[in-house]
């Protein structure tokens, strides 16, 4: 058994000072001691998941693997029960594998055979080491002894900066001593906030290339990054213009918006958008209330809505029955706005004084050019040329 402060220190000193996940007890004397660290910084995260992507764009916004713009890269620790493996399959397959977003996940082996523990645990904790390996995620065993911390973190950020790909150590019951939590409440969460008011906007609907025109007019390459949605806001946006500021994700649905946060919160230097679309955004609803409670001022969330799977065939979601605009603001968002007419664009990035993240949702026409591209270039390409511009700079 090791003392928290043994493993959180060993890993400060080799770049990991970021931190997000869903709590295990397992995990509590760990999450406590880094709570009560003011120069560490925890983020709660609505799922396993969200934490994994949020970590991968605290990833995004450091160094790089492998010291690419020579610097040390900034690290980040993803920390889940192993039942929160099913949430995070998606950005661990599709997000943190092919943009190659290293991180390091701590994963409790719940239901270890051989260790009594809960029925919910009886398949997972058996398939544990098959579900990593069949993700293409070594591992090894969370460290029990003091002197075994050093060369398991060696071990994991060798592989990380060598590769660009996660590393997991797996923390069986009491691998880590009990630490009191002596504070209440999280860092880094707006408090005491009272909810913006909706501000809505009528117009007519315009063009999903109308609306991204205006965000690129928005977004000048020096001081900001966008991330777009998977499906066709990533593949519109690249098609108008292809920047270095730009990156298009192509898989994890619903995970731009914790991606963004992670960037925002890790790069307070950059103004950083997220485009969302209204079947990503209803996916993964529970990051609204993350970025309304943590979102820095740096943070702009565009939900553009076009009540449609377009990519897809064009299948209706339920969005026209939701008000995102009245939830972004339940959840702390600074400023909320919603409309139909695409000055809502305009009011969204010229607001001033805005303590916090800021959201809009615009409505949009449905419809897509024939004859659309792809982008050419490779995600990990993306990734390497964004980092190299926000690096640069």
């Amino acid at each position: 058994m090791i003392e928290a402060a043994q493993f959180v220190e060993a890993a400060r000193e080799r770049g990991f000072d970021w931190y997000a996940g869903v709590p295990c007890s397992f995990l509590t004397p760990f999450i406590n001691y880094v709570l009560q660290d003011e120069s560490l910084h925890y983020v709660s995260a609505a799922n396993e998941g969200d934490a994994v992507a949020l970590i991968a764009g605290v990833a995004l916004g450091g160094a790089g693997f492998g010291g690419a713009l020579g610097a040390q890269p900034r690290r980040g620790i993803a920390m889940m029960q192993n039942s929160g493996l099913g949430n995070a399959v998606s950005p661990l397959t599709s997000l943190t594998w092919t943009f190659r977003l290293p991180q390091l996940l701590i994963v409790t082996w719940r239901g270890q055979p051989g260790v009594h523990d809960e029925p919910q645990h009886a398949l997972m904790g058996p398939i544990t080491p098959q579900m990593l390996e069949t993700m293409e995620i070594p591992w090894e065993l969370f460290p029990t002894e003091a002197d075994q911390i050093g060369p398991a973190l060696d071990r994991a950020t060798e592989y990380m900066d060598s590769t660009g790909r996660p590393y997991a150590l797996v923390m069986q019951k009491g691998s880590v001593a009990p630490y009191e939590l002596k504070k209440t409440g999280l860092s880094g969460v707006r408090t005491g906030v009272t909810a913006a008011r909706v501000e809505r906007f009528e117009g007519d609907r315009v063009s999903r290339h109308d609306a991204l025109a205006r965000v690129i007019a928005n977004t000048p390459k020096d001081s900001t990054v966008v991330l777009a949605s998977t499906g066709f806001c990533g593949r519109e946006l690249y098609a108008i213009d292809d920047r270095e500021n730009q990156l298009y994700l192509v898989g994890s649905m619903g995970c731009v918006t914790p991606m963004a946060l992670g960037l925002a919160l890790s790069r307070p230097d950059l103004r950083v958008i997220a485009l969302d679309g209204d079947g990503a955004a209803l996916m993964r609803m529970g990051a609204f209330s993350t970025l309304g409670a943590y979102g820095p001022s740096n943070l702009v969330h565009l939900l553009l809505d076009n009540g449609v799977h377009e990519s897809t065939g064009g299948q209706a979601t339920v969005s026209r029955e939701v008000d995102f605009a009245a939830i972004a603001s339940a959840c702390g968002y600074a400023l909320a706005l919603d409309g139909d007419d695409i000055g809502v664009i305009d009011r969204l990035f010229e607001a001033k004084d805005v303590d916090g993240a800021r959201f809009a949702r615009l409505s949009i026409k449905t419809g897509t050019p024939s004859d659309l591209p792809r982008p050419k270039i490779a995600p990990e390409d993306v990734r390497a040329r964004l980092q190299h511009h926000i690096g640069g700079r």
